[in-house]
């Protein structure tokens, strides 16, 4: 009897060790990491030092400064950020400098047809409007800008600031919501007088469809 103990041993140890091994096949898990946050999915290309010229109909017509330019297909929606700063010039025929748009920070969404500037963002046309913001969104689609933020605007004519704007892209026909200023009241009614602190539109572009309501 005390001969067979060792291989009565070995088998109960074998039979243990399938059972274990059995309970390990049927209970596998899964194991996963956490999801990604935006903040640190992996970007694709990131450039520095840019100064790029892009041309239209085979002229160069735009100019891009920036220090970092970053490349992110893994976000939602795909970007282009511009993180340091980006300087926008557009020449004219003889290369001189028309206008300009420049922001502390950029955002290019591709998909969208959309340039979402932040910061200190300035704008000058070549008609001599200026604009000044901490926030305007560039349309290419629609060929329009517009903020939900306070923005400052200056024409030859007058000077405008509120809490909404809207624009055409040469800012020629513009829309001011919740406005202060001075400027000629026949932009509006067609009279010689002078107005201020009132809506102001110059051309004719459509109202905003949710138009924040006027604080007083």
């Amino acid at each position: 009897m005390n001969s067979l103990n060792p291989l009565r041993t070995i088998i109960v140890a074998a039979s243990v060790v399938l059972s274990a091994v059995n309970v390990a096949c049927t209970e596998q898990q899964e194991h996963t990491a956490p999801a990604v946050r935006d903040e640190d999915s992996a970007a694709m290309m990131t450039s520095y030092g840019i100064n790029m010229l892009i041309s239209d109909s085979g002229v160069m017509k735009y100019r891009i400064v920036a220090e970092r330019s970053i490349v992110n297909q893994n976000l939602n929606p795909k970007r282009q950020t511009y993180d340091k700063g980006v300087f926008m010039t557009q020449f004219d025929e003889s290369f001189h400098v028309e206008s300009y748009i420049q922001a502390d920070t950029a955002y290019k969404y591709d998909e969208l047809n959309l340039i979402e500037l932040r910061g200190r963002v300035r704008v000058l046309t070549k008609n001599g409007v200026k604009f000044r913001g901490e926030e305007l969104f560039w349309d290419q689609r629609r060929h329009e800008y517009y903020s939900n933020m306070y923005s400052y605007m200056e024409t030859p004519e007058r000077t405008l600031e509120g809490n909404y704007f809207r624009s055409d892209e040469a800012m020629e026909k513009y829309y001011v919501s919740n406005s202060k200023g001075s400027f000629e009241r026949r932009d509006i009614t067609g009279d010689e007088e002078e107005r201020g602190d009132t809506d102001s539109i110059a051309g004719a572009i459509r109202p905003p469809a949710r138009p924040r309501a006027k604080r007083h």
